[in-house]
């Protein structure tokens, strides 16, 4: 049974890329806003009802990935003793190190569509504040203390703008380096915070 439910889970995983795929490349050669649910439900081989059961909105195809279940095991993989911030760095380089780069590339396509489409932008905010309540549950239990908690909230948005002002930094003019290292590199400023 396990198993079954495995390959189903592995199937649904290749669609929802499949769906993400094609609609990333009907939104770059023939925009955003010109591309419709129909033609990206054509291109991946599916019927629009199906879309919508992996993605609600067109803006979720930029906005959803798989990446906030994984941070949430490695973050709370890391030794207990290890600082929050260290602990979420770790987390992020277990997550992200070796990513493919056409992968890397693929959110760097992204997240330039999300800067640059204002009903996108839109419902990043959502996912961002929907991140705050993501982070703070394995920072909580890090802790010993409720997600709830104001100082693990307060750390959860702290971590979350620092990794979202690397990643916007690393999208505009051609950003610098490796989203990767940029995130790192935003999340260790954090260290000069707190002592």
């Amino acid at each position: 049974m396990g198993a079954v439910a495995g390959l189903r889970e592995l199937k649904k995983q290749r669609t929802r890329a499949a769906i993400q795929e094609h609609a990333l490349r009907l939104f770059t050669e023939q925009g955003y806003d010109a591309t419709t649910i129909e033609q990206i439900a054509a291109a991946a081989e599916i019927s629009p009802a199906t879309f919508f059961r992996y993605f609600p909105t067109k803006e979720d195809l930029l906005i959803q990935d798989d990446h906030d279940p994984l941070l949430t095991a490695a973050l709370l993989a890391a030794p207990p003793d290890m600082p929050t911030v260290a602990a979420v760095r770790k987390a992020m380089r277990d997550v992200f190190g070796n990513m493919p780069e056409e992968q890397l590339a693929s959110i760097k396509v992204r997240l330039r569509m999300i800067v640059s489409v204002p009903s996108a932008r839109a419902r990043a905010i959502d996912n961002i504040m929907a991140s705050v309540d993501v982070l703070a549950e394995p920072l909580g239990r890090r802790q010993g203390v409720p997600a709830t908690d104001p100082r693990v909230r307060a750390q959860a948005g702290a971590l979350i703008g620092a990794m979202t002002a690397g990643a916007l930094g690393w999208v505009g003019d051609d950003g610098p380096g490796d989203l990767r290292d940029v995130v790192d590199d935003a999340l260790a400023a954090l260290d000069g915070l707190t002592g």
